[in-house]
């Protein structure tokens, strides 16, 4: 029994260092290697005609926002398209009053944003954009986002993923800024260091652009939480992995109320552990089988967790491995998932030294270990039968 615990405490260790150290080499190549921007849009060249995909549930109250920014960039040939999907508000009507195109789904037992998307595609197919972008419903748009994410479509011809970020409200607490600087973390540094590298990026659900043949004949159809992550994997197997496009920026903000915060979390996260313990071992063995790069690495990116659950996992390792040299067993684990926890940090500490400086004061990274540790609930519930994978709406009242 000694023996096989000698050799399981540091394959445990080794299993969680393997995430990190992917995580550390995407930060150290956002900082460190030059960015090529080559999504900008030659100028006078006119951009194929896209249209631009709005799914919705239940988004009246924050859909004309949307819409204005969206209107606002298009061309003469564009279009914009609104799902209303199982809405119980006045989401159709409004998109309506607002100059989009709109196609109404009711279908409450096949319910989720991949289905949304798929009943779009399918009204789009009797006439066909160049490209297609989909937008969520409470996105705001950067400038030129759609002549930017064009133009790298085009000029790519694959997937591109624009910057997509969430902003904390000014009455948000500082919880909620330490969240705000994960997510930078996750969908801008990580994707950067990518980018960088010459490698591909996950898709983030929304500020997505697609060439129409390759959008049309994907699988969309599905009502999986994280229809994003899925999909671009599936983009990848079929060798039309996307590539990140910083330069077209599209935000969100975070909920106000706790409950709408906890909700989101939910969703994303359960989706996310979801993917790593069911598709991406079975994508790795595929990407090696079929000597497909991309989509090995994009699969390992996957196996990365939230970034919080990802601390967690390295402290408890760090004291499992303290305990067990203390009970005699070799001094393995303990430096392996010590080493774990020193590039964690200084991966960390270089985000925010690069990336989040003008968001969080430096002692506040402190508070991302009790950020983390007010996340066991969620991860309690996540595994319970409390959790569902229904599209639901995210609260985003005032506090």
């Amino acid at each position: 029994m000694a023996a096989f615990i000698s050799i399981l405490l540091p394959a445990l260790a080794v299993l969680v260092a393997i995430p990190v150290a992917i995580f550390f080499g995407e930060i150290v190549a956002a900082i460190a290697l030059p960015q090529r921007e080559r999504d900008i849009p030659p100028s006078g060249e006119p951009r194929p005609r896209v249209v631009v995909l709005v799914p919705a549930h239940n988004e009246s109250t924050g859909l004309v926002p949307t819409l204005s920014d969206i209107k606002g960039q298009l061309n003469a040939a564009d279009r914009v398209l609104v799902v209303a999907d199982n809405c119980t508000d006045d989401t159709a009507a409004v998109a309506a009053a607002a100059g989009a195109d709109v196609v109404a789904r009711d279908d409450p037992n096949r319910r989720g944003k991949g289905y949304a998307l798929a009943c779009g595609i399918r009204h789009l197919d009797a006439d066909p954009p160049e490209m297609v972008i989909v937008l969520d419903a409470d996105c705001r748009l950067a400038d030129a986002a759609i002549d930017r994410l064009a133009a790298a479509c085009a000029s790519t011809n694959r997937p591109v993923q624009s910057l997509d970020l969430m902003i904390a409200p000014d009455q948000s607490p500082i919880n909620t800024r330490v969240a705000e600087f994960a997510w930078r973390v996750k969908n801008w540094v990580r994707p950067l260091g990518l980018k960088a590298l010459g490698l591909p990026c996950q898709l983030m659900g929304t500020g997505m652009a697609f060439p129409w043949d390759i959008i049309r004949s994907a699988d969309l159809a599905s009502g999986l939480i994280v229809e994003d992550l899925k999909l671009g994997l599936d983009l990848a197997l079929a060798r039309n992995s996307p590539v990140f496009c910083p330069s077209a920026r599209v935000t969100s903000e975070f909920p106000l109320t706790i409950e709408g915060v906890q909700t989101q979390r939910l969703r994303w996260e359960k989706g996310h552990i979801g993917m790593i313990l069911t598709a991406a071992p079975r994508l790795v063995i595929a990407a090696l089988m079929s000597a497909n790069l991309d989509l090995l690495l994009l699969a390992l990116d996957v196996m990365v967790p939230p970034l919080s659950l990802l601390g967690f996992l390295v402290v408890v390792t760090v004291v499992i491995g303290g305990f067990a040299m203390f009970l005699g067993f070799s001094s393995a684990t303990i430096l392996i998932s010590l080493s774990s926890l020193m590039i964690f940090t200084i991966g960390m500490f270089l985000s925010w030294l690069r990336f989040g400086r003008d968001i969080l004061p430096l002692g506040a990274i402190l508070l991302f270990g009790s950020y983390a540790a007010g996340k066991l609930p969620l991860y309690r519930k996540m595994f319970s039968r409390e959790s569902g994978s229904r599209w639901i709406r995210t609260d985003r009242g005032k506090l």
